[in-house]
């Protein structure tokens, strides 16, 4: 099942990447999920995780991850860990990533899956997303999976020059997926189509 998958993903032909494709054949999607969601974890779609998250569809995981342009230990600022997942993602990759939730209950559980499967350079907190994690800054790319009502000022001051930050923006049902590129003084900024995530939200929760 999830050979199809990525198969699936690959001849749709938006991810050029085939270090992805490769992840992602590696990573048991299935681990990351509820017991009951298990039989369909390879179903290019997303899932609850429970807090009213979810678990991204992994076209857009995909996507995501090829705007990055992930280089071996580049380090990954990741705002909104959710289930865990996208960390793997980056971690296959060669990133070191630093993975922020605001649910208490979500890192912890996202945190024993990664630990189970044996992903040690996969660094978790339990924080606010909206401020970053500026005593690791500087980084050489940000991710942000969740919906940005606005794009806060310190991703670009923790983002290291020549550094990439990813973002679906905007406040309705439907979201751009923004790419952002620091060179010196100037950000670039890209467009690359409409998705739909949960919203971002200020603050630490239970």
């Amino acid at each position: 099942m999830r050979r199809n998958l990525v198969e699936k993903i690959r001849r749709e032909g938006r991810i050029q990447d085939e270090r992805i494709l490769d992840a992602m054949m590696r990573i048991p999607r299935h681990a990351f999920l509820d017991s009951s969601f298990e039989e369909y974890a390879y179903q290019d779609r997303p899932f609850p995780i429970g807090k009213e998250q979810t678990i991204s569809q992994p076209t857009t995981v995909a996507i995501q991850t090829q705007l990055l342009e992930i280089k071996k230990n580049d380090r990954v600022l990741e705002i909104g860990t959710g289930s865990g997942y996208q960390a793997a993602v980056l971690a296959e990759l060669g990133a070191r990533v630093y993975t922020v939730e605001r649910f208490k209950s979500l890192k912890e559980t996202a945190e024993k899956k990664l630990r189970s499967l044996g992903y040690k350079g996969i660094n978790l907190f339990y924080g606010d997303g909206f401020a970053g994690l500026p005593a690791y800054a500087p980084f050489h790319k940000i991710l942000i999976t969740a919906a940005a009502p606005e794009i806060p000022e310190v991703f670009f001051e923790q983002l290291r020059d020549g550094g990439i930050i990813v973002i679906p923006y905007g406040k309705g049902a439907v979201q751009q997926m923004k790419r952002f590129i620091k060179s010196g003084g100037d950000i670039a900024e890209e467009h690359h189509g409409s998705f739909s995530f949960v919203p971002m939200q200020r603050n630490k929760a239970d």
